[in-house]
């Protein structure tokens, strides 16, 4: 059963019903439609990101996930880390508040800077740990281009396969674009050479992330989550239901 009734949707936020249906037809062929987990998206700030916001691709990939969200989580909010050289805001979107949520908090950040993974996961640790939850997480992470500072991003995945995180990064651009390399090398870390289980999965959204369907995104966002959850409940970082 979902975390959020579809009538709660119908009710909270119309415009994500579609989204919505389509999330949990993708749990369903995952296996996943009974479980709570909590979600976040961390979202690319940088320069070059300035057209995915004006665009509302931004704005769609984070009304996509809350529509994933709503099955997984029964607050109907996700927390939303922007992050350039340094972290810019950690906000939230929430079902009762969500059309053009992206634009206004936008509207309020300063200096579009460099591309710092390692500052926004560590942001997503802190937050998940002072939460206090006991139930997996789904970190969605959108960028455009490879991290300033790779080995900095790299140590930060291997550090958190210790814990309860999914980090499933999305890239937004041309697929050949050699700004992905270090992206398609860090969803091949050796395991358990360099972590613990594989924690991380990465693919392309294309350079008009909003034509990809929604289902096809969904699909795309669970794809590695089961086995990573499989494999995190095998060696106690998971805690079995």
């Amino acid at each position: 059963m979902s975390a959020i009734s579809l009538r709660k949707v119908e009710e909270t936020a119309p415009a994500l019903v579609s989204l919505y249906k389509s999330a949990g037809a993708s749990l369903e062929k995952q296996g996943l439609v009974d479980l709570r987990a909590a979600v976040y998206l961390v979202v690319d700030h940088s320069g070059s990101m300035r057209r995915y916001y004006k665009d509302g691709s931004v704005q769609a990939l984070a009304d996509r996930v809350l529509g994933l969200s709503a099955h997984l989580d029964d607050d109907g909010i996700v927390p939303v880390v922007f992050f350039s050289t340094d972290i810019d805001v950690v906000a939230e979107i929430a079902l009762t508040d969500h059309r053009g949520r992206i634009e206004r908090l936008v509207a309020g950040l300063g200096h579009m800077g460099r591309t710092n993974y390692h500052v926004a996961m560590d942001a997503v640790l802190d937050h998940y740990l002072d939460s206090g939850s006991k139930d997996p997480a789904l970190v969605v992470f959108q960028t455009d281009g490879g991290p300033s500072s790779r080995p900095a991003a790299e140590e930060y995945v291997c550090r958190a396969a210790r814990l309860p995180l999914f980090w499933q990064f999305v890239g937004f651009g041309s697929p050949g674009s050699r700004q992905f390399d270090f992206l398609r090398r860090l969803d091949e870390l050796a395991v358990p050479g360099r972590r613990v289980v594989d924690n991380a999965g990465f693919f392309h959204a294309g350079t008009d992330p909003r034509r990809m369907s929604d289902a096809e995104l969904y699909d795309r966002l669970l794809g590695e989550f089961p086995q990573w959850l499989a494999a995190a409940r095998a060696r106690g970082i998971v805690r079995s239901s």
